[in-house]
């Protein structure tokens, strides 16, 4: 009898993600609405998500916002995955301590302030306000999320393995990029999954430092709810759940792949 799941345990359970998925679900099901209320239903329509595809300025919007998602998060997680290597192969370095500081300061920063700042920077270096300063922006509090994931992973990495390649010969970037990176690519897809994500959620920073011909998609869809919710808006955000559910799903089927490959590896490893 598996006694961790009892009647109050199993409530605390359905209670929880009723909570968290029971709004997403009333979402998507009401951007089906044939009715323009919201809170009335009058039948299924799918009418919503054509008139969505065809409002340029919700397109528009989403372009950008998935154009700034997939630079900020490739180079967030350079940068992140760097910096993590950083923190955890060289312990004792002047400086460490400050470094370590400015990495995991954004973590816990306002997003107004960090929005507020960036934006003073941007102003006193003559930097016009546009796509660029979004994705700088992004990149800027996305990488700190990248660092801590990595850097989790690295802490439990065997360099045994890494030491066995610089042994037979290989160069330490050799080394890196056919043993420590497949290694910890789980950790590093995470990473940048959490930073493609947190870019696709924003709307402070990037209301602070957008510019003409850069809105991003949580920004339009904003100023149009301050007018009212609309079906139209319900279809746009079911299609922004199904996109981040399908890439969940696909990298922890991935991730689940190599899991399986990686453990029978190991397996004709010790047969051998």
């Amino acid at each position: 009898m598996n006694r961790g799941w009892t009647p109050f345990n199993v409530t605390s359970v359905v209670m929880g993600f009723s909570f968290l998925y029971i709004p997403i679900l009333i979402l998507i099901i009401y951007s089906f609405n044939a009715s323009k209320l919201v809170t009335v239903w009058a039948g299924f329509s799918t009418q919503w998500y054509a008139r969505a595809f065809a409002n340029e300025g919700l397109v528009n919007a989403a372009l950008v916002t998935l154009r700034v998602g997939l630079i900020s998060a490739t180079v967030a997680t350079v940068l992140g995955t760097l910096a993590a290597l950083a923190l955890v192969r060289f312990s004792r370095f002047r400086g460490r301590f400050l470094f370590s500081g400015m990495i995991y300061a954004p973590l816990v920063m306002p997003e107004v302030i960090t929005g507020l700042s960036l934006l003073l920077l941007f102003v006193s270096v003559g930097m016009d306000r546009g796509v660029t300063t979004v994705i700088l922006s992004h990149i800027t509090f996305s990488m700190c999320f990248v660092a801590v994931v990595v850097q989790s992973r690295l802490v439990s990495f065997d360099r045994s393995l890494e030491e066995a390649a610089l042994d037979l010969g290989a160069t330490p970037a050799r080394a890196f990029m056919s043993v420590t990176l497949p290694i910890i690519a789980p950790a590093v897809l995470a990473g940048w999954m959490l930073a493609f994500t947190l870019s696709l959620d924003d709307l402070v920073i990037a209301q602070f430092n957008s510019g003409p011909g850069a809105t991003t998609l949580p920004m339009k869809i904003f100023s149009q709810v301050r007018l009212g919710v609309t079906p139209e808006i319900n279809a746009v955000c079911a299609v922004l759940v199904g996109i981040v559910a399908s890439g969940v799903i696909i990298a922890s089927i991935g991730l689940k792949r190599q899991e399986v490959r990686r453990m029978r590896a190991e397996q004709l490893a010790a047969q051998a």
